[in-house]
């Protein structure tokens, strides 16, 4: 594999825990993540039903935990090929593969970025598969014309709050700068967080580097920068903090669905939707095996249980359930390839102004 020129090298500082993670073998590794191993080739169809596969396929996905899991299980009884999952963040995931890129690994990503699957592919290390099964389907704006990526779900980024804590939600970006709001606020590190980094990119795409304003009054009011989606979300659940900036809108549905008291906010002005993108690599060893599972991530079977898993569907002819729905939500006019080029600048200026 050629030296990765990924759009977040910040991913790096999680390079030595990833590297310390076994990479395949029975039962989980040290984190927690679960593995499988391969399975003999049982010669079933793929999920299009017109090629005969078998044995394995590495898959490196970008959460969340149960879809992929519910995704990995459906494909499984479909084809009988055997998967090999490592779960991680996107930030994880980029720096396992540039660990592995004398010796690469993974047949399959699904990334929570799109800017990043946009640098695989300048980077050379996508296999296009412009034949995919309902291809045509996905909505063009989230996916790659010459097959390189296909975001086959996407999430969206509001103001999530708890609702024990919070009566009149704020309405606006800027509204969470306001005193009322201090130290109340949680916002996800776009260094472990690759929809954070959209937001973040994509509102700067947008505002212009006036828009670096906001983040500086969000530091100013308090607001911390804890962690990864997941644990920036904990503490508002939990009501040690009151709401998260750019919280990912299928995590408080999803929570929301448990009993938690959460909901959510997309404000007026607009945001930033973050599709979810799966690409072949070139360098994978299942190649076969690797186009099938990008047929099935495109199934109706598997774009239902995105709906489930309250995600927004790739395919533009399936509705998102239990959740607001694409069309209802405003969304800015992000500049993807500015968002693709100013990553690294952006992590680490953002890092810069939190420290």
């Amino acid at each position: 594999m050629s030296q990765l020129k990924l759009r977040r090298k910040s991913a790096m500082l999680l390079l030595a825990s990833v590297m310390s993670l076994s990479l395949f073998g029975c039962g989980s590794t040290p984190n927690g993540d679960s593995v499988t191993m391969p399975a003999q080739d049982t010669g079933k169809s793929s999920a299009s039903g017109s090629t005969q596969v078998g044995g394995k396929l590495v898959l490196y996905s970008a959460g969340p935990q149960k879809l992929a899991d519910n995704i990995v299980s459906g494909f499984e009884a479909k084809t009988g090929v055997k998967v090999e999952m490592f779960q991680g963040t996107t930030g994880k995931i980029l720096a396992r593969m540039e660990a592995e890129k004398s010796n690469p690994v993974a047949d399959v990503v699904i990334l929570a970025s799109l800017p990043s699957a946009q640098a695989l592919k300048a980077d050379g290390l996508t296999l296009p598969y412009p034949e995919a099964a309902n291809a045509d389907k996905l909505n063009k704006d989230w996916s790659d014309a010459e097959g390189n990526y296909f975001s086959t779900s996407a999430s969206a980024l509001g103001i999530v709050y708890n609702t024990n804590l919070v009566s009149a939600p704020p309405q606006t970006w800027a509204d969470l700068g306001l005193p009322e709001w201090k130290d109340a606020v949680n916002i996800p590190d776009p260094t472990l967080s690759g929809s954070a980094l959209d937001f973040i990119t994509g509102y700067l795409s947008v505002k212009g580097d006036a828009g670096w304003k906001l983040f500086e009054d969000y530091k100013a009011n308090g607001t911390a920068m804890a962690g990864a989606n997941q644990e920036a979300l904990d503490p508002v659940i939990t009501g040690a903090k009151s709401l998260v900036a750019a919280g990912v809108d299928y995590m408080a549905y999803s929570a929301k669905a448990k009993g938690e008291p959460l909901d959510i906010v997309y404000p007026e002005e607009g945001t930033v939707v973050s599709p979810r993108p799966a690409a072949i690599l070139k360098s994978s060893p299942n190649v076969d095996n690797a186009k099938a599972f990008i047929d099935y991530l495109l199934s109706d079977e598997a774009q239902k249980l995105v709906a489930d898993a309250y995600l927004i569907p790739g395919r533009v002819d399936v509705e998102a359930e239990g959740r607001t729905n694409l069309k209802d939500i405003p969304v800015f006019k992000v500049d993807w390839a500015w968002m693709n080029d100013h990553g690294d600048e952006t992590a680490a200026r953002f890092s810069e102004v939190f420290k």
